[in-house]
């Protein structure tokens, strides 16, 4: 209406033809300004059409790398389980130990350098160090060489793990299929840039290793995240790392995988009050002081082997050796191989950790000493389920000391001493709180944020670096990342 009126006014004024060129007018204002909406909305449905077609070829990046670790760490797990109950069937191959050592050395002499330049033998710390300052990447052939090294020290009874054999073979995959042309292709963008550069892949395969192998996908994505530098989180790598933890976790368990629920139903509710969290302070000292001791054991078995023997065929045939001379000088097999498998009735596991007389008061300290020997001489595995062994088992010296509940203070051995060791507590308390139930975050907390603070320095990963400059550092290789990815779909794939 009130139109209506104003074009009535502008008649009585200029006429029907003023009329005309001012409706004229009108209508090509509100036309100028219907067209800019109509543009507008068409660059915000184009943007989101952009949006969805990234989150596409993130979420199928992503997929397909963790179903392929998850599916290598099923592998791993099913061919780790034959090859300690073949141990424990055939006792007598803890005498093949100084041989199979030699082969695995031998193997990594002959074929652990890729013609990129890196070699297989730089093991989880080559990992970290192509994080920080990617070069020439890491090799594929380090997935089958440590699958292959780890089965056989397991095999002949050497003490060790499985975390680093699941992380590097996670990263190795990871960088492996970065470069493929398949992987190049999906890991575009809408306008041609990469998703993701190398070290946030790199990152996503550890994480999915690491969760696909112990069952705890939290854990996983928060390890390799905080695993790279003392006291600090690279949180642009939080969502990759935890969905590949979480599909690779998935995957792993599709494949049939049933992962050990250990001294969950031994926990009884506690209640935290004054005392029992001074004892928790205390032991979480002691776990700390124990992480540290291992720490530098290793490093020092390590500079040790190396500085007296120039051979490293000749090292592990030394170390077997050894372990073959500690077993006889204690008149049992408990501390070979993973620790979670029992040999008898009475033998002493990580589950047995959990009940009342299940460890003796120097049962940690073996396990230590096992372990060091083994990894330090040359052979390879993991150190994490032997830090879990050796936490319960101090857990279950100072639970019977402090008059405490025993599966309680396993429980936070077995993460405490891990996040000391691997100077990861924010990782551990996930872990516990994945394996042991959320009701007991408070002590799990506690246990591995004291344990990390009174570990020392340094941990078991050489190239973990000081919190102090390393997001400067991070920032300056980031460009660098990116540049090689762009680099490498340029060129053609290499051999790994």
């Amino acid at each position: 209406m009130r139109h209506d009126r104003v074009l009535e006014r502008k008649v009585g004024r200029v006429g029907l033809t003023g009329v005309a060129r001012c409706a004229y007018k009108q209508s090509a204002l509100q036309g100028k300004f219907m067209s800019r909406g109509w543009q507008s909305h068409k660059i915000g449905r184009r943007e989101n059409m952009r949006r969805a077609f990234d989150v596409g070829s993130w979420v199928a990046v992503l997929s397909l790398l963790a179903f392929v670790i998850g599916t290598a760490c099923a592998s791993f797990l099913w061919a780790l389980d034959w090859a300690t109950k073949a141990r424990l069937a055939h006792p007598e191959l803890l005498f093949v130990l100084p041989l199979s050592g030699a082969l695995v050395a031998f193997c990594y002499e002959k074929l652990g350098r890729s013609p990129r330049g890196n070699h297989a033998s730089g093991g989880s710390d080559l990992l970290i160090e192509e994080i920080h300052r990617p070069s020439a990447g890491v090799p594929l052939r380090m997935t089958p060489l440590i699958l292959m090294a780890t089965i056989l020290t397991h095999l002949c009874g050497g003490s060790a793990g499985r975390e680093g054999t699941a992380v590097q073979m996670g990263g190795s995959l990871a960088s492996a299929m970065g470069r493929s042309r398949a992987v190049r292709f999906l890991n575009r963008n809408a306008n041609g840039q990469a998703l993701l550069a190398p070290h946030t892949l790199l990152m996503a395969g550890i994480a999915a290793g690491f969760g696909g192998v112990f069952g705890t996908p939290l854990a996983g994505a928060v390890f390799a995240l905080e695993v790279l530098a003392v006291g600090t989180l690279r949180f642009e790598a939080i969502g990759p790392c935890l969905f590949a933890a979480l599909v690779g976790d998935w995957t792993c368990r599709s494949w049939g995988i049933a992962h050990e629920t250990i001294g969950v139903a031994a926990i009884t509710s506690t209640r935290l009050d004054v005392l029992l969290t001074l004892k928790i302070v205390v032991a979480s000292v002691a776990f700390g002081l124990t992480s540290r001791f291992f720490a530098a054991s290793m490093h020092a078995t390590q500079h040790f082997f190396e500085r007296t023997i120039r051979s490293p065929v000749l090292r592990p045939v030394v170390g077997g050796t050894l372990v073959i001379a500690l077993v006889f000088l204690l008149g049992t097999h408990d501390y070979l191989g993973i620790g979670t498998v029992a040999q008898g009735a009475h033998s002493i596991t990580i589950a047995s950790s959990f009940e009342a007389g299940g460890a003796q008061p120097l049962s940690w300290l073996w396990k230590l000493v096992f372990t060091v020997t083994t990894l330090g001489s040359g052979f390879k595995g993991g150190e994490v389920t032997p830090l879990f062994f050796i936490g319960a088992a101090l857990g279950n010296v100072l639970a019977a000391l402090f008059y405490a509940p025993v599966a309680l203070f396993a429980a936070l051995g077995f993460v405490a001493v891990f996040a000391g060791a691997a100077k990861t507590p924010l990782a551990c308390t996930l872990m516990g709180i994945e394996l042991f139930g959320s009701s007991y975050a408070p002590f799990l907390a506690i246990a591995c944020f004291i344990a990390f603070l009174c570990s020392g320095k340094t941990g078991i990963y050489k190239a973990q670096r000081a919190a102090l400059g390393a997001q400067k550092r991070d920032l300056a290789t980031s460009a660098l990342a990116t540049s090689a990815l762009e680099s490498g779909t340029r060129s053609d794939k290499e051999p790994s």
